[in-house]
């Protein structure tokens, strides 16, 4: 009997061993950590005053670490130079912040660290933690709060900089382009509000940058600009707007160079409808061209008959400035004659047909030109020469589902050198209506024409455009390739049929844009009709209570 037994539990033993042998893996490790690090303590204390101190020390209950602080980083006032801030790259308990600069008196700093403080393990941010201390007897507790939007585009930029400058018996308009400002913040890359805070009493210029360089410095060159075109006196319970812009650059022309023979390159900024270039000392007989090219900031400047000399001296003129530029000839070659066919394949509905060539054509010959559709029929044209683009149009009646050959004989075309074409062919084909889709747009409300009406890409690319007037409020637009887009009005405030940007130092605004909020669907086949009510109140208006003009 007692032998039974024993077996028994030898085999009641074995049977349990197999069981949680049966039942080892690899360890879960428990749920995910999703709780961000929390703050323990400063030293000194956060809030502080009376600071006289150069090191902070700034306690977490877990290993921390700081990810992408040179972007999420604020410290306002500015300090320069910046404070040495440590952990970098490696994990700790602690952050340690140990000032170099000279300290203002009575001032209060803010240490805003965005989103960089993050566990070590699973980066779970401990969102827009602030160190504050002032070196004076309180902490300055008012703020400024606004929106951030851009004058050409639906959404802004991310990162952008909201700063106020002090206006004082030193302040200037200058201050933007070489002054740190009084205070800073930043609507980093989740928001487009912003909120300046623990400011002191006073009356300041309200800006903004999207700051390329990070150094709190308008560079026109690069940078975005908003600003207010009044001051601002704090405390206020505005809620401010800032529309960010990038200036047109005053139109230079820079140092030239030989680019081939008889053509020279005058690299430029800005606008350069308005500019003149003139060679001193033109010899009998002398012709010259200036071309331009899509997405190239470089004026061609084509010439004839050869020159020779060591070197070209021109005067270059724009509305605001005289210039002497010297160019050195160089051995080149000359330019050879070639033609690229911008229109390719598939002819869009009351589109026309266009040629580029690699030297201007100044000269067509329409009889040695030929448009056919797919029957053989000859069909009558029209053609445009734009020597300043280097391209030639050729414009007919269309119909849908059709093949079209458009051919140039020999010696159609003749280039500002005299050379000519060999013979040209180029076959095209439409769609049916069909295949394109249409909108129609009717404005509501609308007090300030002229309108210029834009379709743009969520990118703010333009693809169609109409002029609207006074006493018109339907707009039709057809033939649109199918996709989404956006519509948007431009209050051509000067009437010149474009949109004008603004300029600081004018204190000039661009002009206003107004976004239908709804991004259309568009399909072929479908004619959407839209209302655009503008009388209603927009989301970005600014509610503006201070009564305070700017002054120079």
């Amino acid at each position: 009997m007692l032998k039974k037994v024993l077996q028994l539990f030898l085999t009641a033993c074995l049977l349990l061993l197999v069981v949680n042998c049966a039942k080892r893996g690899a360890p879960t490790g428990g749920p995910e950590d999703e709780d961000p690090p929390v703050f323990v303590k400063a030293e000194p204390p956060n809030y502080s005053t009376n600071f006289e101190g150069d090191e902070i020390r700034i306690y977490f209950d877990e290993y921390i670490k700081l990810k992408e602080l040179q972007k999420q980083l604020i410290i306002s006032p500015p300090m320069n130079p910046a404070p040495l801030i440590t952990p970098l790259g490696n994990a700790s308990k602690y952050i340690t912040i140990e000032i170099i600069d000279t300290l203002a008196p009575n001032t209060t700093y803010v240490f805003n660290f965005g989103r960089s403080v993050v566990d070590n393990n699973e980066e779970n941010p401990y969102s827009y933690f602030k160190y504050v201390m002032s070196t004076g007897d309180f902490i300055d507790s008012l703020s400024v709060k606004g929106t951030i939007v851009d004058a050409l585009l639906k959404e802004p930029d991310e990162f952008v900089t909201v700063m106020l400058y002090e206006v004082d018996s030193t302040y200037s308009d200058s201050a933007i382009f070489k002054s740190t400002p009084r205070y800073v913040t930043n609507t980093l890359d989740s928001t487009t509000t912003f909120e300046l805070s623990n400011l002191r009493e006073g009356r300041y210029q309200l800006a903004a940058l999207k700051d390329e360089d990070n150094n709190f410095t308008f560079q026109p060159a690069k940078d975005k600009v908003a600003f207010l075109d009044h001051f601002i006196n704090v405390p206020t319970d505005s809620s401010y707007t800032l529309t960010l812009f990038k200036e047109e650059p005053a139109p230079t022309v820079e140092r030239p160079r030989f680019a081939a023979a008889q053509r020279i390159s005058f690299p430029y900024k800005g606008n350069v409808d308005s500019v003149n270039i003139e060679l001193l000392g033109k010899p009998a007989g002398y012709r010259s061209l200036i071309s331009t090219k899509k997405g190239v900031d470089t004026l061609r400047y084509w010439y004839s008959p050869q020159i020779e000399a060591d070197s070209l001296i021109f005067e270059v003129r724009n509305l605001q400035s005289t210039d002497t530029l010297i160019v050195r000839k160089r051995k080149l070659k000359q330019d050879s004659l070639f033609f690229n066919a911008i229109t390719r394949g598939t002819l869009k509905l009351r589109d026309t047909f266009k040629l580029e060539s690699s030297i201007p054509v100044v000269a067509i010959d329409t009889t040695l030109i030929n448009v056919k559709k797919s029957d053989s029929i000859d069909i009558d044209f029209t053609t445009q020469l734009s020597p300043r683009l280097s391209q030639i149009t050729v414009g007919f009646e269309t119909e849908e589902n059709q093949s079209y050959s458009v051919e140039f004989l020999p010696n159609a075309l003749t280039d500002f050198y005299g050379a000519v074409n060999d013979s040209l062919s180029f076959r095209l084909a439409t769609k049916e209506y069909s295949d394109y889709g249409e909108m129609e747009l009717t404005l509501q409300g609308a007090d300030q024409y002229p309108y210029i009406i834009q379709i743009v890409t969520e990118q703010g690319d333009v693809l169609y455009e109409q002029y609207g007037t006074e006493g018109q409020s339907v707009f039709k637009f057809d033939v649109l390739e199918p996709g989404q887009y956006y519509v948007r009005l431009i209050v051509d405030k000067n009437e010149n049929g474009v949109y004008d940007t603004g300029n600081f130092l004018e204190k000039r605004q661009p002009e206003e844009i107004i976004y239908y909020p709804k991004l259309l669907d568009i399909r072929s086949g479908w004619l959407p009709k839209e209302t655009f009510i503008l009388d209603q109140p927009q989301p970005e208006l600014e509610v503006q209570t201070d009564p305070d003009p700017l002054e120079n």
